[in-house]
């Protein structure tokens, strides 16, 4: 007897993205953002949780702060606020106590470079320059079959090796700008006020899945 292959829905939460099947949708199978995100002076950050970031890529990879069940129903975000950043009173420097510096650049230790207990100078010994000798780090190597998460920017897909091609992946070569309150791609030039339109504005590019795209 045949088996129909159930098809798989995509879960429309923030920060899921997974795909689950009606029957199988456990409570706790979600992990999502509740409420959407803030974007102020280059920092993006999650209202739910309060967790920031600068890069796009690493705010996206911030993992949600609720669980609950997959839903194919895209939910309404409670309004983002800013995380409210506490004011210091301004405190002026502490000046240096002053020192006797006629008597210091007179005496006959100090310029000779040894301790002088008058004038707490001592000799410093010059440090080394620093030697840069950092290599590029070594490619990873990875089985053909291991299932992997590409991390192009809109992307985000699991894939094999095996199966990688150059133009398996859509994405946006970027970068995400954020400017006025309008979320866009400067690579295709595409700018929505939303946070969920931003999301789902289609990739303007094709090329090889990566999973990780730093080496």
């Amino acid at each position: 007897m045949d088996q129909t292959e159930v098809p798989k829905l995509r879960c429309q939460r923030i920060g899921c993205d997974a795909t689950f099947t009606e029957d199988n949708n456990p409570d706790g199978s979600c992990t999502y953002h509740d409420s959407g995100p803030f974007f102020h002076d280059g920092m993006k950050e999650w209202s739910c949780c309060k967790k920031r970031s600068h890069d796009f890529s690493l705010f996206l990879e911030i993992p949600g702060c609720k669980t609950g069940k997959h839903t194919t129903e895209k939910p309404v975000l409670a309004k983002a606020t800013p995380t409210p950043t506490p004011k210091n009173p301004f405190s002026p420097p502490t000046a240096a106590p002053a020192t006797n510096s006629s008597s210091k650049e007179s005496c006959p230790r100090c310029k000779q470079g040894f301790f002088c207990s008058d004038h707490g100078s001592q000799a410093q010994p010059k440090a080394a320059p620093a030697k840069s000798c950092a290599s590029a780090p070594a490619k990873k190597v990875v089985d053909i079959n291991q299932p992997q998460t590409c991390k192009n920017q809109g992307c985000g897909q699991t894939f094999k090796e095996k199966d990688n091609h150059e133009t398996a992946c859509n994405y946006h070569p970027g970068p995400a700008v954020f400017h006025d309150r309008m979320r866009g791609w400067k690579c295709c030039d595409i700018h929505v006020k939303e946070f969920d339109e931003f999301m789902s504005v289609p990739p303007c590019s094709k090329g090889w899945h990566d999973a990780d795209p730093a080496s």
